[in-house]
């Protein structure tokens, strides 16, 4: 099936599903271009909890899609390839979330997890957050009891020195991110001496030591767009240099390189496609759902996370 005729099949399923398309800022640039909304993870679930569609197709990665269910449980939810994972989900099964926690019941930590990990995790937590708002939900959390900030710590690392904020991080990371090292990211920078380097907080701390600004996707177009600068390298998944270019136009951005290669790619993001999409919406499956206890107790701190984010 030809591109426009492909895109046209998908806006016509689309209306006939009463669906909406959410789409993360790493998803390719065709998927984006076709996506009623583009976002983090943070925008995407207040996208997600509040439309009235009937249908959510969720271009990202499973714990997304997981994400928009626990808070639409009346709605369906499809994710165009139910293969789409995460690393940082995978680093932090639920059920030895589980065995830790009641191994260290005596500690009663406040759980903060980050977004990217399954709704069993989020169940188990006291407060979710996302890379954009983990300063204001640490800063928020009680002072009277620990925190275990999962599953990323290098997320947790960088939200301590925001914060001052003393945390136990479980030992997970994103296999993209920590590809970008600060010899590769040296190189490139003194390559284009007048770039600015933009890194997401899910990055070594080597890494994040080279950026001019450390932030969220969502808050690198915002910066991007206020500063001066008209070269910027940026340092997370490929994806969102389109996003960039689209939203910034008349700014260079260009690829932070990993170790091996000039730019990163996430694979699970890269399983969604235009072809996928059609398909999920045709048949409306893969359909992503869950036990109900779980979803109930999940939706507890992803609710949390949005009163507090607003």
């Amino acid at each position: 099936m030809a591109t426009p005729t492909l895109q046209a099949e998908i806006l016509k399923l689309k209306k006939q599903r009463n669906a909406v398309i959410l789409a993360h800022n790493y998803q390719s640039k065709e998927i984006q271009e076709l996506a009623d909304f583009v976002g983090d993870s943070l925008g995407l679930a207040y996208k997600a909890k509040e439309t009235p569609a009937d249908v959510i197709a969720f271009c990202g990665v499973h714990f997304m899609a997981e994400t928009a269910k626990i808070v639409n449980p009346g709605k369906i939810v499809v994710l165009p390839d139910l293969d789409a994972g995460c690393s940082l989900e995978q680093s932090c099964p639920g059920p030895q979330l589980e065995a830790f926690l009641k191994a260290n019941a005596s500690k009663n930590y406040y759980v903060i997890a980050y977004i990217n990990c399954s709704a069993h995790v989020k169940a188990l937590s006291d407060c979710i957050c996302t890379s954009g708002n983990a300063v204001k939900i640490v800063e928020a959390a009680p002072q009277d009891r620990p925190i275990l900030f999962v599953p990323d710590q290098n997320l947790g690392s960088w939200v301590m020195e925001q914060t001052g904020r003393k945390m136990d991080l479980w030992k997970g990371a994103c296999y993209v991110h920590v590809e970008f090292t600060r010899d590769s990211i040296q190189a490139i920078k003194t390559k284009h001496g007048d770039a600015k380097v933009v890194a997401h907080p899910e990055c070594t701390y080597a890494v994040r030591m080279l950026a001019d600004e450390v932030c969220s996707t969502e808050k690198m177009v915002g910066f991007c767009r206020n500063d001066p600068a008209e070269t910027f390298i940026i340092v997370t998944e490929s994806g969102m240099l389109h996003r960039l270019e689209r939203e910034v136009p008349g700014k260079r951005f260009i690829p932070g390189p990993t170790g091996h290669c000039a730019c990163a790619d996430c694979r699970y993001m890269k399983m969604n496609t235009l072809e996928k999409l059609h398909d999920a919406l045709r048949d409306l499956s893969p359909q992503v759902n869950m036990d109900e206890d779980i979803r109930k107790r999940a939706e507890k701190p992803l609710l949390r996370m949005l009163e507090l984010s607003r």
